[in-house]
């Protein structure tokens, strides 16, 4: 008998059940992929900001350091501490070496350059453009080419060597100083009795537009500093970094020190560094790290809100739809306990149906989020955003918790309907 009243509610009230069915697959597709695009944009997001710069910087531990004698600074006023270039591959084998996306080492030093008979004062800044590297078994390409987005080159790019090549190398030319010094592309300049030949015009908006980049190996010969770098900028995937993250490993007791440590913050990303490098200091780049965490944290918001909305919408809808059909039929409602039904069975009627239209809404709804989640991947990111089967369960028992507490009001009003007064037409 249940049954029989199950499917005739249904037959009988197709209109008003599709609507409510509507409200549900709307709501729970918009749920579907704002939830889809909640857990997968962060990383995107990261990817992205990385591919805009590095957010670690690793520069001699000297540098750091503080040498005061009376009064007097004896600290060198060259800054001649160096970082050994052979050790930065090690970085890719710290904890969170995977999260290590690469790094850009950097040499620099003020030269006098000769460029067609005349001299000009510069910085010449050694780099790594595109480099190969290993550590270990694993192979990866590191460089400003990959790393420093923002940098772009008039012209072509500088290949890496290893050794000084038969032809002379090529190397770029800060815009500022192409510009200030009349220097184009295809000129020869020399430094050090060596000859250098401009490949390409750098636009860095940075101390690189003043100078001129070569290979960092080439530099290095030049400058007489072999294995040798200066600082280093190292691109990361992190976590926002939150009150835990900035506390102080060591006044931690070992479960909190593990929990940090195995953490992907700035901070214990910087720590894993600074143990793998001998004699280096690594910070934070602090500004990067803040606009990472707003951003990530404003649009993880701007998610929730969304998914908020969309279920108080469809809950609204549900409410309505249910309150609709109940009033319609009271003398239904009212026939079923005048002929013993219970409260409780009344109440598991209206609920049953409810659940049906829960769980079909909700897998209508995961379809559709997920083909809305992957057009937002496709037009936002240029990539197509994953929809984990987790979502499904999310999104199934969410549709039916928000389409249950959308019925109670109604369904409580239809137990309390006096059989008596409904049949004869009073209420």
């Amino acid at each position: 008998m249940f049954l029989r009243l199950l499917l005739e509610s249904f037959r009988r009230q197709k209109r008003r059940k599709s609507l409510a069915l509507l409200a549900i697959a709307l709501g729970m597709s918009i749920a579907t992929a704002m939830i889809a695009v909640g857990t997968d944009v962060a990383d995107k997001i990261n990817q992205d900001l990385r591919k805009n710069g590095g957010n670690l910087l690793i520069t001699p531990i000297e540098d750091t350091l503080d040498v005061n004698l009376g009064g007097v600074d004896l600290k060198p006023a060259n800054e001649g501490a160096f970082i050994t270039e052979s050790d930065l591959a090690k970085m890719k084998g710290v904890f969170w070496g995977h999260n290590i996306l690469g790094y850009v080492p950097f040499l620099s030093a003020p030269e006098t350059f000769t460029v067609d008979g005349r001299e000009i004062r510069a910085d010449l800044t050694g780099t790594y453009f595109s480099q190969q590297q290993h550590n270990g078994k694993e192979s990866f390409t590191t460089g400003a080419r990959t790393l420093n987005g923002w940098w772009k080159v008039d012209g072509n790019w500088p290949a890496d060597y290893a050794e000084w090549p038969q032809t002379a190398p090529e190397v770029l030319v800060g815009a500022e100083l192409a510009k200030s010094a009349g220097i184009k592309i295809g000129d020869e300049v020399r430094v050090g009795g060596k000859s250098l030949r401009v490949s390409g015009v750098l636009q860095a908006g940075a101390a690189e537009e003043q100078a001129i980049v070569a290979p960092l190996h080439i530099v290095q010969q030049i400058l007489g500093e072999p294995n040798k770098v200066r600082r280093v900028v190292v691109s990361a995937l992190t976590k926002p970094e939150d009150a835990f993250g900035r506390r102080d490993p060591n006044h931690m007791n070992p479960a909190d020190r593990d929990r940090w440590y195995c953490s992907p913050y700035a901070n214990s990303i910087a720590f894993q560094i600074a143990e793998v490098l001998p004699n280096v200091r690594v910070e934070q780049i602090r500004q990067v790290e803040q606009t990472q965490g707003k951003i990530l944290s404003r649009i993880g918001g701007l998610m929730m809100l969304l998914t908020l909305a969309a279920l108080l919408a469809s809950g609204l809808a549900v409410s309505a739809a249910m309150a609709a059909t109940i009033l319609e039929r009271r003398h239904e409602v009212g026939l079923m306990k005048s002929l013993g039904a219970s409260n409780s069975s009344v109440a598991s009627l209206f609920l049953t149906e409810a659940g049906l239209l829960a769980i079909a809404g909700g897998l209508i709804g995961f379809a559709a989020g997920t083909v809305l989640a992957h057009r937002i991947g496709q037009n936002v990111f240029g990539s197509a955003i994953g929809v984990q089967p987790v979502v499904l369960a999310i999104v199934i028992l969410a549709a039916v918790g928000v389409t249950f507490l959308a019925s109670i009001g109604a369904v409580r009003k239809a137990m309390k309907f006096d059989p008596a007064v409904v049949l004869r037409g009073d209420a």
